[in-house]
């Protein structure tokens, strides 16, 4: 195992412990197709970043956005659209209990929910008029005190004959629309109507509401469609970014909007799908089963968290909190078999990655495995930002950098994107999962690279000290990834900022 004084590499990856003897496993072939979408990506055009259609705002709004938990026909597999025949399952109710408690701690000064008013509720809640969103609603406002808002516009996307049907009769019955629907969701067309692109407007037209309430935490209960409308429309992404951000049963997502001199805000996710269950178990991506992983880790709080200046930077050891988020994040990564840990090579994130190998290797021990795992880590130097940038980007700060360094570390983290997707195909195994522990300043601007985003959208995205960001590959490394999760914190428990806390607050916490 690595000293974690051990120098800096020179350049490259550097491999921290022993690899097996004899014959390596062969390449995966679509090594090939990887090297093919970097030259298609970089003479593929761009995606414009659109403007977002967002009122001026005067103080600082959070908007958290909730999706219903599991329905009837999320159970039977039924198409539903915006029809409002589903009610929660035993297990949605329990994901939404869930959510309440994972929300308990947070205040909210207003909640948009159902058509239906009580007088029991005080506070105020946006939700969809829809039954499954608005019970959802009920259970995680549960005693809060003020009325709940209906918003019509917050319904799931209009299907118009798709709905009610299985997903095998709508393939059976609608051929090429169906097909059109899986493959190109941007372009689907029915019933004369482009469903996805209506959703676009109807988002836009949501936020203009929702942020013009003078409350400045918001809660807005939803559906999986439209809650990915609304973080797409708010960091200006567009209709084919459609099922790329994955929301899931009770997922919760958190936008933060911040007022500027003048125009629109500025808006940054600051988490994506955090979700009742853990984000790391094996299975689907959006209904499609994936089998490749990249888990990007953010390494624990250091000393210089505490401190105004040059926080989070990694080139002292962590702290105690952010010992205990490193081993927090080594036990929830324990229900993922990992093949890879790549790392940058400053003590932080070298600490966080041993603690994950070593809860990974103890597996059997653990009752997690019937045998130990073996992990192979090593360093690479494109992972490290701290000889690039003096401080730490928030997403509010990137404007104020240079061109040359922003240049600069956007060409580093690319070629640190290619090496994770390279690793992730660096073995005949069907299924791998790769980890990259490094500093958040360069997760942000490696989940811009998967998302195929440019310079502009680098203040579009905030990360924690301790949280991790999963990306799936259904169709492949050589193919358009799903984002699972960004800045998941749920596992730190107590050690973790609540959702709804100011970022002016957070050093103080």
């Amino acid at each position: 195992m690595l000293s974690v004084a051990s120098p800096p590499v020179a350049g490259g990856s550097l491999h921290i412990n022993r690899k097996r003897s004899g014959p390596q496993p062969p390449v995966w072939a679509s090594l090939q197709e990887i090297e093919r979408l970097r030259i298609d990506k970089d003479v593929r055009q761009k995606p414009r970043r659109m403007v977002p259609e967002i009122p001026a705002i005067r103080v600082a709004k959070r908007v958290v956005l909730v999706r219903h938990g599991q329905s009837t026909w999320n159970e039977e597999g039924r198409i539903q659209g915006s029809s409002d025949f589903a009610v929660l399952t035993p297990k949605g109710e329990s994901q939404a209990e869930t959510s309440r408690q994972m929300l308990l701690g947070d205040s909210f000064d207003v909640c948009f929910t159902s058509f239906v008013i009580d007088e029991k509720w005080a506070f105020e809640c946006f939700a969809s008029p829809l039954a499954r969103s608005k019970r959802t609603a009920e259970i995680i406002w549960g005693s809060r005190m003020e009325e709940m808002i209906p918003e019509h516009d917050l319904r799931e996307i209009d299907l118009y004959s798709f709905q009610g049907l299985l997903k095998h009769e709508g393939k059976a019955k609608f051929g090429d629309a169906y097909r059109q629907w899986q493959i190109n969701a941007a372009n689907f067309t029915i019933d004369g109507h482009y469903p996805v692109r209506e959703l676009w407007d109807r988002a836009k037209s949501c936020w203009n509401k929702i942020l013009a309430h003078e409350g400045n935490s918001v809660l807005v209960v939803a559906h999986n469609a439209v809650n990915q409308a609304l973080v797409a429309a708010a960091i200006g992404l567009g209709t084919e970014y459609f099922r790329i951000l994955l929301q899931s049963n009770c997922g919760v997502s958190v936008v933060d909007f911040n007022p500027q001199p003048r125009g629109n805000p500025h808006v940054s996710l600051n988490r994506l799908n955090q979700t009742p269950n853990p984000p790391i178990a094996a299975g689907g991506s959006g209904g499609r089963k994936t089998s490749k992983r990249i888990v990007l880790v953010c390494h624990g709080a250091t000393q210089s968290n505490n401190e105004v200046t040059f926080p989070n930077m990694g080139y002292e050891p962590m702290n105690m909190l952010g010992v205990i988020q490193s081993q927090k994040t080594a036990e929830l990564l324990l229900d993922m078999k990992i093949a890879c840990i790549l790392t940058s090579s400053q003590i932080a994130s070298v600490d966080t990655a041993v603690a994950i190998s070593e809860v990974q290797e103890a597996a059997d021990c653990l009752g997690a495995d019937c045998i130990p795992r073996y992990v192979e880590m090593k360093k690479l130097q494109d992972l490290e930002v701290e000889p690039t940038l003096q401080q730490p980007c928030t997403p509010d700060s990137w404007d104020s950098l240079n061109k040359a360094t922003v240049t600069k570390l956007w060409n580093q983290s690319k070629k640190a994107w290619g090496a994770l997707l390279e690793e992730l195909c660096a073995d005949s195994e069907p299924e791998r999962n790769v980890v990259a522990v490094g500093n958040s300043t360069l997760h942000v601007a490696l989940i811009c690279h998967c998302l195929n985003l440019t310079t502009e959208w680098l203040g579009a995205f905030h990360l924690d000290s301790g949280s991790i960001t999963v990306i799936d590959f259904p169709d492949g490394p050589a193919r358009q990834a799903v984002i699972r999760c960004i800045n998941y914190t749920a596992h730190l428990g107590r050690w973790s900022i609540p959702i709804t806390r100011s970022m002016a607050s957070d050093e103080e916490f």
